[in-house]
Parts: C-alpha cells; structure tokens; sequence
C-alpha cells in the first residue's frame, strides 16, 4: 500500500505557519507579549496584518500554536509504546517528543517564561492541555484493568501526568533551564505516585 502524500499546499502552508510562529516568538521575546502588536509581528516576517490573521485567529493563538502540535505529537509517540507497558513509562517517553523539537535550550527557556509569565499565555496553554488530556485519555484506557470507572482511571492519568510536566517546566524555569527537565518530571511523577 502507498503511504498518502499531504498535498504540496498544506505543505506549504504548514512551514508559513512555522515561520510565523517562529517570527512571533522572536518578537514576543524581545519586547514582551504584551508590548508586541500583531502589526510589529506581521511586519518583521514581512506579511501583511491579514495574511496573518489567514493563518492564526488571533494574538494568543499566535503564542501557542505549537501546543496543539506538540499534543497530536505526543498522543502519536504513546500510541507507538508497548502495549504492555505501563502507562505512566509510556506518557514519560511520548513528552520527550517535547525535547526534540526544534530549537536551543535558550529559546525553549524564553518561550516557557514567557507563557508562564502572561496570565493569558497561561490560561491557553491549560485549554491547550486539556486537549492533550483528551488526546492521550483514549490511548490510556485499554491499557488499565476492565472496570466501569476505567476512562475515569485513565483521564486522571492523564491529568496527573500532564499536571506533573507544567509543574517540572515551572521548576527548570525557577532554575533558569540549568536543570535537566526530565529529572524534574521524574521527582513529580515520583511525589504524586508515593504510596502513602
């Protein structure tokens, strides 16, 4: 069977995406969220105001586009675990996808505080993690014992995990990025896990 080939337009229209994502973060890191205009951002990818609005609804969805990729991403590498494994080592794995992407450890630090920092970045990132929470839920369930509160089970997983990242970024944040995050996740995972 031939794979599917996506079309040269989204294609295209995907790497736009990324570029202006990416032009936003600069700006974004350079005067801050708040002081950076949506005219400031289109201009330095050298867009219009429209074309911009063409590829993202507004400002914070500008901020935080790559979110929702990075959840389809994560969801896709549990998918790809053992399905023996145990969920918790399957959600550790998938969110190393996180360290994978594409930048320097001083712009993934810039990003982070800069969405910690807003309380509108904030607010979005937690919608956006609810969708990975939804995403992942599904993967979770077959995985635990058959029981009538098993996609309880499993969205608390999910929930418990996604919660234990943040508070690990929040952390190699506070640390100036000089930790590693993974270390950090692990103390989280390890501290909601103890048995009492």
């Amino acid at each position: 069977m031939v794979p599917k080939m996506t079309p040269i337009r989204e294609q295209t229209r995907a790497v736009v995406r990324s570029l202006l994502a990416r032009t936003a973060l600069e700006q974004f890191a350079a005067k801050g969220y708040d002081n950076t205009t949506v005219e400031e951002v289109a201009a330095a990818a050298g867009v219009s105001r429209r074309t911009l609005f063409n590829y993202f609804r507004s400002k914070e969805d500008l901020a935080l586009s790559g979110l929702a990729e990075q959840g389809e991403l994560i969801a896709g590498r549990f998918a790809e675990r053992p399905a023996d494994e145990d969920p918790w080592a399957s959600l550790r794995a998938a969110f190393q996808v996180l360290e994978e992407i594409d930048t320097t450890a001083e712009r993934r630090l810039e990003f982070v505080t800069l969405l910690f920092g807003n309380e509108s970045l904030r607010a979005g990132h937690a919608e956006k993690q609810a969708r990975w929470q939804d995403l992942l839920t599904p993967l979770i369930e077959p995985r635990l014992p058959a029981s009538d509160r098993r996609t309880l089970e499993a969205r608390v997983i999910a929930a418990a995990a996604i919660t234990c990242l943040q508070a690990a970024l929040e952390e190699w944040v506070r640390q100036g990025g000089r930790v590693d995050l993974f270390e950090l996740y692990d103390t989280a995972v390890h501290a909601v896990r103890r048995p009492a």
